[in-house]
Formats: structure tokens, sequence, C-alpha cells
């Protein structure tokens, strides 16, 4: 029997597909009005790139916020016991992972067997999600791709709040239109600054414990990894598909269930 781990996010769904502690397939799709739909969709797609249906031998688990109303489920997991299970996976060093989507932002530790040990996480304010940083080059007027490389670019950051998403707006559409302008690479750069910012003092919460893993879709932003790094003060671990992890450590728990005798 395959074990198929599915995230259900507010954006996109994801599904890993593993057999023999290897991954077969993946998939990452745009969520749907419904949190089945999505799921379905995600799991049909990464099953048919091995030739497989949702009729064959597959023990599925599923996790994020719509991972509970997936009909055809085998089992649930939290969220952050896929994350810590996942990133162990992908690197059995780290003790702690970051992981930024796109309505909230976790933080949890791990010990060595990738057991969940302490979190912290935020979803009552935009600030520092993937929803957050679309709307930010939304006001600059640039593809979200493209802040990365204009953040980079920059020889000094503009000052953005830290601490809440409204202000944050209101503080960028300022930068805009003084005259003369902030330039956009420096608000570019103001605005990840105020990311790490939120980061790291979730991280203090629990407690900074090396080595620390980025994940989730705001992870592929280079710009925001690499102005962390500067306030961590060390080299971040960065996953080759970092929206996939907790799909990942939901197959890996399916593959423990079946392993166990539950699946």
């Amino acid at each position: 029997m395959k074990a198929l781990g599915i995230d259900v996010g507010s954006l996109t769904t994801k599904a890993v597909l593993l057999q023999d502690g290897q991954v077969l397939s993946s998939s990452v799709v745009l969520s749907s009005d419904t949190a089945d739909l999505s799921a379905r969709s995600a799991a049909e797609q990464a099953l048919h790139r091995v030739g497989l249906g949702l009729d064959d031998e597959v023990y599925v688990t599923t996790t994020g916020a719509g991972g509970r109303s997936v009909s055809f489920r085998h089992q649930q997991k939290a969220i952050t016991t896929c994350l810590a299970r996942g990133i162990c996976h992908l690197f059995p060093s780290a003790r702690m992972a970051i992981d930024m989507g796109a309505e909230s932002m976790t933080i949890i530790k791990v010990n060595d067997r990738g057991r969940l040990c302490d979190w912290a996480n935020q979803d009552k304010c935009a600030a520092g999600t993937g929803v957050f940083l679309q709307q930010m080059a939304k006001l600059l007027q640039v593809p979200l791709e493209e802040m990365a490389a204009l953040s980079l670019q920059a020889r000094a950051r503009a000052d953005i709040s830290a601490t809440c998403a409204v202000f944050a707006e209101s503080e960028v559409i300022s930068h805009v239109h003084r005259v003369p302008p902030t330039p956009k690479e420096e608000i570019a750069a103001g605005i990840f600054l105020s990311v790490a910012h939120r980061v790291m003092a979730l991280c203090k919460r629990i407690g900074i414990e090396k080595e620390v893993a980025v994940t989730g879709g705001v992870a592929l932003n280079s710009g925001l990894v690499s102005i962390l790094q500067e306030e961590m003060g060390f080299d971040l671990l960065v996953p080759e598909a970092p929206q996939g992890v907790a799909a990942l450590g939901a197959a890996i728990v399916a593959r423990e269930s079946i392993e166990g005798g539950t699946g």
C-alpha cells in the first residue's frame, strides 16, 4: 500500500505520494471552493503521474486548514505534526522550522526523531504571510516574483511596520507617494525586513535552536530569506520544494500508520 499525504491550504493544495520511504510523485494545485475538491484534484494529479487512481491501494493522511473536510481521508493530523515529520526527513539536523504560508506563520521545534517539541504561530494578522506580500507587491506595482531581486539591489531599507498589516500598507503608500518617492528597491527591502522582525519575535518566543529550516510558499522568496538570514546571523536550510513539506510529513505519517498495522 502506498502512502499519500495532502496539505489543504487556503491558496494551494499539495500532495505527496510515498512508497518504501521514497517520493514517487507530487503535485501542487490552486485550492478550489471546497477542501474536498482541492484535495481530490491534488491527489488525482499526483497518482495519475504514476499510473494510479484513488481506487488503488492508497492510505491518505490530510493536514492543513481544510484537512478535516476531505471525505476520502483515512486520518487527519495537525499541520505542526506534519511539518515536524517532513522537515526531519529532509534535514535530519534541523531542530527548528519557520513555516510561512498564504495566511499564517508557524514556528516549530523538533527532536532528532522528527517529533514536535514546541511551537508558536500567528494567524490573526496577515503581516508576514503570502497574502500580505502579494498586497505589498500590488502597491509597488511590481510582480511578486520581482520583489526579491529588487530588494537585493537596495542600499538602504525603508522603515515599515513589523506589527500590523494595515499600518504596513499605509507606510508603503506613504513611501510610494513621497516627493521624491522612496526607491522601490528600498521599500521592498523594508517590507522583507518587517517580515523578518515578525518571524524573529515568534522564534524568540520558543527559543532559537540550530539548525533552522524555512518552509511554505513564502520560502521561495530569496530576498526575504536573505534578510531573514542576516537577522538570524547564520544560514538557513531551504528545501527544494518548501511548499510541499507538510504534505510530505503527512505522507510519512500515513506510511507509519501502514507499517504499524493501522493502515
